[in-house]
C-alpha cells in the first residue's frame, strides 16, 4: 500500500558569485517545481563569493519556503556540492545549478521512484535534445569516452542534474576525495562500482547564458582529476 508521505526531496545548488542572476533564477526555480508532488526543500550553497550573492539569498528567505543557505569561505563547486549533499535530510538528494533545473526531471526521479539509487539527467542517451553548439557537445562526448576508458563507467553523462538516494550520499560522498569539476563525476563512478542501480533519463539542455568557466581552462585541470580518482580507486 503506497504512503501518503510526500517523498522528500533536497535540491542542492552550489553558487558563486551570482547576485545580479539569482533573484530572476530563484523566481524560475520555485515556479519550476511547484507543480511537483513532493515536499522539496532547496538549499544554495554559496561558496567564496565577493558581490553578495549570500546576502540576496537570505532575503528571498520570505517569499520562497523552503529555501536555506550554506555559506563557505572558498570559490569550490564541488566542495560546495559535498557540504550541500552531507548537510541535507531529504530521501533524494537532487542537484541542480542555477541556470540547469527542471521539475520534469523531479518527476522522473519520482515515477522511477524503487527502481533505481541514483537518477541522472542524461544530454546524450536516446530522446535527449542537446541544443549547445558543436563544440560543447563534442567536449561532453570526448569527457565520457575518458570515464569509459580511465574508469570504466557505464553511464553515459556525469554532468548535470542527478539525484541520489539518502543512503548512497551517506555512504559514498565520504570517500569521495574530488572537488572543482569532479565531486559528481567521482560519486557516480564509486556508486556505480558500489554496485548502486543506476538510470539515465534524457535531458533538455538550453544554455541560458554564456557559460563562465574557461573549458580551454577546464579540459586539463580535469584530466588530471580523473587520472586522480582512478589512482585513487585503486589504492
Amino acid at each position: 500500500m503506497a504512503s501518503d508521505t510526500p517523498t522528500t526531496l533536497s535540491v542542492v545548488i552550489p553558487v558563486h558569485n551570482e547576485a545580479d542572476y539569482l533573484p530572476g533564477a530563484l523566481a524560475e526555480l520555485f515556479e519550476e517545481i511547484a507543480g511537483v508532488p513532493a515536499s522539496i526543500t532547496v538549499l544554495v550553497v554559496e561558496n567564496g563569493s565577493t558581490d553578495g550573492t549570500a546576502e540576496v539569498v537570505r532575503e528571498a528567505f520570505g517569499r520562497y519556503p523552503g529555501l536555506a543557505l550554506i555559506k563557505l569561505p572558498t570559490a569550490d563547486y564541488g566542495a560546495a556540492m559535498r557540504e550541500g549533499f552531507l548537510s541535507t535530510d531529504g530521501e533524494w538528494v537532487v542537484n541542480f545549478d542555477i541556470d540547469y533545473f527542471s521539475g520534469d526531471f523531479l518527476r522522473s526521479v519520482l515515477a522511477i521512484g524503487d527502481d533505481a539509487d541514483l537518477v541522472l539527467a542524461s544530454k546524450r542517451v536516446e530522446g535527449a535534445d542537446d541544443r549547445r553548439g558543436h563544440v560543447r557537445r563534442f567536449a561532453t562526448w570526448t569527457f565520457n569516452q575518458v570515464l569509459r576508458f580511465v574508469l570504466s563507467s557505464g553511464v553515459s553523462d556525469t554532468h548535470g542534474m542527478k539525484a541520489i538516494r539518502r543512503d548512497v550520499v551517506d555512504r559514498i560522498a565520504p570517500e569521495v576525495v574530488s572537488t572543482q569539476d569532479l565531486f559528481d563525476t567521482e560519486l557516480v563512478v564509486r556508486a556505480e562500482r558500489a554496485g548502486y542501480r543506476v538510470a539515465e533519463v534524457p535531458a533538455v539542455v538550453e544554455e541560458k547564458r554564456e557559460t563562465k568557466s574557461s573549458l580551454a581552462k577546464r579540459v586539463p585541470r580535469t584530466l588530471k582529476g580523473v587520472w586522480r580518482i582512478r589512482k585513487s580507486l585503486r589504492a
